[in-house]
């Protein structure tokens, strides 16, 4: 159980695809202008590399070495196609929405990484936790640098929510004359935010460092909540 302990968290957080192995920018810069967006593609991501490292995993004693890229992608390619024709016959305005970036998740460094990484090396059980929480470390950072943005350059919060669910709408945080700051919106203003967050990670593991630390000279037990690296 520490084992898959170690690999979820590692996924989360540790070795979070986005804030420290800065992997997945483009969808990450380009999709994350609203909360609902950026989740929908972080979810579909989250399929695939579950679905990925699952038959990768399954299969990877009869992938001849040599040509294993191929196969990986080729495996990553079919699971993503299924994924958007699943958005287009049942999600097609959010299809409309977020357009080439769903078929594009072929490309992403995180999915093919993590297949050649681990999956390949590791069973079953393993590689797919290992899908799923690098996967879920992927969608919590996206979601909230899509509310950022969003809140930062709309004022609003959810707004496209409708697609998904037609009963709900988006919620006005800030007052409907709010003027918007336009460059949260645009790529400079993700650039500043993704620094921001990789600022905030940085500072809370050093905390726990320190934490970790002054117990260790007061000759205390660690914390079972540090986060040391």
């Amino acid at each position: 159980m520490s084992a898959y302990k170690e690999i979820a968290w590692n996924g989360i957080w540790k070795q979070n695809t986005i804030l420290v192995q800065v992997l997945g920018l483009c969808p990450l810069l380009a999709v994350s202008t609203n909360f609902v967006n950026a989740v929908s593609l972080g979810l579909a991501t989250v399929v695939v590399m579950l679905l990925s490292n699952l038959a990768i995993s399954a299969l990877r004693a009869l992938i001849p070495y040599e040509i294993r890229i191929p196969v990986f992608i080729l495996i990553i390619a079919a699971t993503v196609t299924v994924i958007d024709l699943a958005f287009n016959a049942f999600l097609h305005d959010l299809y409309l929405v977020l357009g080439i970036f769903i078929p594009l998740i072929v490309t992403n460094c995180i999915v093919l990484a993590r297949v050649e990484a681990f999956a390949a090396k590791n069973g079953l059980r393993a590689s797919t936790l290992d899908g799923l929480a690098m996967g879920v470390g992927f969608v919590w950072v996206i979601g909230l640098f899509g509310a950022v943005r969003e809140l930062a350059g709309q004022g609003t919060l959810f707004s496209g929510i409708e697609m998904i669910f037609p009963t709900l709408s988006g919620i006005q945080i800030f007052p409907a004359d709010y003027p918007g700051f336009l460059i949260a919106m645009l790529p400079p203003g993700a650039f500043f935010v993704l620094g921001l967050l990789i600022a905030c990670r940085n500072w809370l593991d050093a905390r726990a460092n320190q934490r970790l630390r002054e117990q260790r000279s007061h000759g205390q037990p660690p914390a079972a909540t540090s986060v040391a690296t």
